[in-house]
């Protein structure tokens, strides 16, 4: 949230976002957050209010954008999805494999109904979804409120502001040629001035190397390719090393996480002004530090920044939300990279499909830019995904049993009849969240 109000800060355009409700059910976090928060608008001229809330209707009402991050079940709920999953020797990241499968099960239910409230208190609106697994939780909520759902992640934006850095080109004149799910996606051209460097950059031993896709897949498996994946696809292309990496660290990502933010929440309660903010960009660096530390640190004996080169406010998914919103009430035309329904972009997909690929953003809207089709093996896995992807909606808005176990013995990561099964009963025995989607007595 504070990389959201610091790019709010940073806008000089007109209109611009003049208030700013935070809604959560905890008035701890609250308070921190605003605390946070009044610490970097001091001496902003015009910056915007601040109100907090725990009532939703109240944050919503009348709003013109709504950003939406939260995670059902809390971090402990996390930890459930990596723990159930670890323990059959399966993948138990939060949004790829098993884990976002049931992530996406207690999560999808609340984020509809979220949409139905945005559809009755703020219906002009715009929800800017940056809540996991983002590209199903976005095309869930389209089904209340249609194209005014779109969901964004800083992963594609991330690497092309990070290869123009390191061929030293100006970012702006970079457009990339970007296809995909979320978390699923392929970085096929970089055109600068309409050249494709990305020949060049394959090639080179020392860019290439310093990259942390790079790192993270080497460089001889990224020239085979021809492409750049999302840095998510390690755990589809070295799945085995990446379940072995993840058991052998001493603790799991959620693990992690679910101390420092415990610690995070004490600390800054006795914290004000200065402090409160150097302790929550303490704690965002330890975060991202952390990030996937076990498959970037493969080989190097380090980890790498996730946002290495990279302005967080500007360039992050703050900076995207941003250019988003000014595109759309300033009609400032902009092109990024965003999961927004797919239209007739993806031939081998269906229409009202998610996707993420690159659109243009105006006051009319979200417009997918025409492309290139993928390549057999990335429709494949695409389709593959996406099926899994649907089956897994489906069971959270109707409580089927049976549609979920397909979906957790459908993904590409679990491939297993049996061991999907296991999963679903697991997580519904450990995650209480879960176990009320399929309450007999529960239907959407």
């Amino acid at each position: 949230m504070p990389y959201v109000y610091q790019a709010l800060l940073h806008d000089q355009g007109s209109p611009r976002i003049e208030e700013v409700w935070l809604q959560d059910f905890d008035p701890g976090r609250l308070e921190a957050m605003a605390t946070v928060l009044a610490t970097f608008a001091e001496g902003v001229p015009e910056a915007p209010r601040v109100h907090i809330s725990t009532e939703l209707d109240k944050a919503l009402e009348g709003a013109d954008f709504v950003f939406a991050a939260i995670r059902v079940g809390g971090l402990a709920g996390r930890v459930c999805d990596e723990r159930v999953a670890l323990d059959l020797n399966v993948l138990g990241q939060e949004t790829t494999g098993p884990g976002g499968l049931a992530y996406g099960l207690r999560t999808i239910p609340v984020m509809v109904d979220i949409a139905r409230r945005v559809k009755e208190l703020a219906p002009d609106a715009y929800v800017i979804n940056f809540t996991n697994p983002a590209g199903m939780i976005t095309e869930a909520m389209q089904g209340v409120l249609g194209d005014r759902v779109l969901g964004i992640c800083d992963t594609p934006s991330g690497l092309g502001t990070r290869v123009a850095a390191a061929l030293g080109l100006d970012p702006g004149r970079v457009q990339l040629d970007y296809v995909g799910l979320n978390h699923l996606g392929w970085m096929r051209r970089i055109l600068h001035d309409g050249v494709d460097v990305m020949p060049g950059l394959l090639a080179d031993d020392d860019l290439l190397g310093g990259l942390e896709e790079g790192v993270v897949f080497g460089r001889d498996w990224l020239r085979d390719l021809g492409t750049i994946p999302n840095e998510y696809l390690y755990y589809y292309y070295f799945n085995r090393e990446a379940v072995r990496a993840t058991l052998d660290v001493p603790q799991t990502r959620g693990e992690f996480l679910l101390k420092q933010q415990a610690a995070f929440y004490e600390r800054i309660a006795e914290a004000s002004g200065g402090a409160a903010m150097e302790l929550w960009r303490e704690t965002v660096a330890s975060r991202s530090a952390s990030y996937m530390a076990e498959m970037k640190g493969a080989g190097t004996g380090e980890a790498l920044d996730d946002h290495a080169g990279v302005d967080p406010v500007d360039q992050g998914y703050a900076g995207v939300a941003l250019n988003v919103m000014g595109a759309i009430s300033r009609n400032e035309h902009a092109t990024m990279i965003l999961n927004v329904r797919n239209g007739s972009t993806v031939t081998a997909l269906p229409p009202d499909a998610v996707v993420e690929v690159p659109v243009m953003v105006d006051a009319h809207g979200v417009h997918p830019l025409s492309l290139t089709q993928p390549d057999l093996h990335q429709t494949g896995l695409m389709q593959q995904v996406k099926a899994v992807e649907r089956l897994t909606i489906n069971a959270a808005l109707t409580g089927s049993r049976a549609d979920a176990a397909k979906a957790f013995a459908l993904h590409p990561l679990v491939d297993s009849v049996p061991v999907g099964r296991r999963l679903l009963d697991g997580y519904i025995d450990r995650i209480p969240e879960v176990a009320a989607v399929f309450a007999a007595d529960r239907r959407l």
